[in-house]
């Protein structure tokens, strides 16, 4: 089976030599120590402050899976713009309710460059979310007319995150950090009805750096109970390419890092919140331990043309079927398993 070597995590990403430290860790990374990071342009010459400000991108994004709803809510920050969306989307009709923020440089919202402590927000009460991290225990408050929550994400103990650092593009780094198959404590109302959360589950996303000025992304989460337990999965294509990879598969805590997989599918220009196309995905690996089909059931798309900013978003909730192998050699049959797809072009 595919073996990562990992190392203890950090207290500060940046060392004193001005360069990030690159690789898996075995923990949460404390403080990303901006400040110290010696950006340099193409040339090698020491980068304005301004496109060190500019070039500095970064987004989170928790997804939450209950009986009924499907929860996505996500705040990005590319210096120039501030970006979020909330939604919940009706399992069993396919009803999508959403809410939008978009705000520019950097008024009306902030973000958090640490994912052990800090806070995240947009929007005024009434029509706002907010992230919160407590010695990296994620909170979400979600509060629109619509959709209200007060949650905390509580991983199984012991578990640990996919935290990962590599090098993006010439000069450039990208942090990644997720854990999925969370336990979800709290309240939830949709619609004013109040949703159970004894059987909820939920996954976060933290992801920040100096990222290609053109980024793309295919990804895939699942936070689900199958017949052995507790499940987590996390693939990717894109950002992190560059030595290793984001992939990883958690059952009942216990993380397994995977090799690279690949994603294959036919992009429509057509695609709407309401037509999924019937889009079908394969995502792989080569060596075998992902072999995963993965059928639409809605999408979720956001395309915004400003010229030099664009971004081309598809984000699909629909069912996983296939085989997992996790790096002790236990197969796991996945049928009809809900989770989400991601198709995304960025530039930035």
């Amino acid at each position: 089976m595919f073996r990562i070597n990992t190392q203890i995590a950090p207290k500060r990403l940046i060392e004193p030599s001005g360069s990030p430290q690159f690789g898996h860790f075995d923990g949460i990374v404390h403080n990303l120590g901006l400040a110290h990071f010696h950006y340099c342009n193409t040339m090698d010459k020491p980068a304005s402050a301004w496109a060190k400000h500019f070039d500095f991108k970064q987004f989170q994004f928790i997804s939450l899976v209950t009986p009924r709803y499907v929860i996505g809510v996500a705040l990005a920050d590319i210096a120039y713009l501030g970006s979020a969306f909330c939604y919940a989307y009706e399992i069993q009709n396919q009803r999508l309710i959403e809410q939008q923020w978009l705000r520019p440089l950097r008024l009306g919202y902030r973000m958090t460059p640490s994912p052990y402590q800090g806070l995240g927000q947009i929007g005024r009460a009434g029509n706002r979310l907010q992230f919160t991290i407590v010695e990296g225990e994620w909170q979400l408050v979600i509060d629109t007319p619509r959709i209200q929550a007060e949650i905390s994400l509580q991983p199984p103990a012991l578990s640990l995150p996919m935290a990962l650092c590599t090098p993006t593009g010439y000069n450039g780094w990208t942090y990644t950090q997720k854990h999925n198959g969370l336990a979800v404590k709290g309240r939830l109302m949709v619609d004013h009805e109040p949703q159970p959360l004894n059987l909820a589950l939920a996954g976060y996303d933290f992801s920040a750096g100096f990222m290609r000025r053109d980024t793309s992304w295919r990804w895939a989460s699942i936070s689900a109970q199958i017949a052995q337990g507790i499940m987590g999965l996390n693939l990717a294509a894109g950002v992190n390419e560059t030595g290793a990879n984001e992939n990883v598969f958690w059952i009942n805590g216990e993380r397994h890092l995977l090799g690279p997989v690949q994603f294959e599918f036919v992009r429509r220009s057509g695609d709407s919140d309401r037509d999924s196309g019937a889009e079908v995905w394969r995502i792989y690996s080569l060596n075998g331990q992902v072999n995963l089909q993965f059928v639409a059931r809605r999408c979720r798309s956001e395309k915004r043309n400003f010229i030099l900013l664009k971004s081309n978003f598809r984000q699909y909730i629909g069912l996983f079927s296939g085989t997992i192998i996790d790096n002790g050699g236990h197969r796991y049959e996945l049928t009809e398993v809900l989770g989400l797809t991601e198709d995304h072009y960025a530039r930035w």
